[in-house]
């Protein structure tokens, strides 16, 4: 099987291919991390509309914080926001995969 589809992964050890729901390896039986699913949210996508948009709150809306988003754009024009939405982005494109999945993921 190809590993560019679904059904296959690669152990993290041995890089060996593996089925994508192993959870240790058949080959060099190391558990295999565990990385919670973000809801197709992309940590990237995440963090570009930080830095570019983060003043109007875009990036809290994209991640499902509707609160947040909504006290950000009526703080935009103090231009709070905007600074902390430029740090938020910077530390979104900082973050490894499985940290944003764990931190924003449900």
């Amino acid at each position: 099987m190809n590993p560019q589809q679904k059904g296959t992964k690669f152990c993290v050890n041995c890089g060996g291919e593996i089925d994508y729901r192993a959870e240790i390896c058949p080959k060099c039986g190391i558990r295999q991390p565990v990385i919670a699913s973000t809801d197709g949210k992309n940590r990237v996508t995440a963090g570009v509309l930080g830095i570019l948009l983060g003043g109007f709150g875009i990036h809290k809306f994209y991640l499902g914080k509707i609160g947040w988003g909504i006290i950000y754009l009526v703080f935009f024009w103090t231009f709070i926001p905007t600074i902390i939405g430029l740090i938020e982005g910077i530390k979104y494109l900082a973050m490894s995969d499985a940290e944003f999945a764990a931190k924003y993921g449900k």
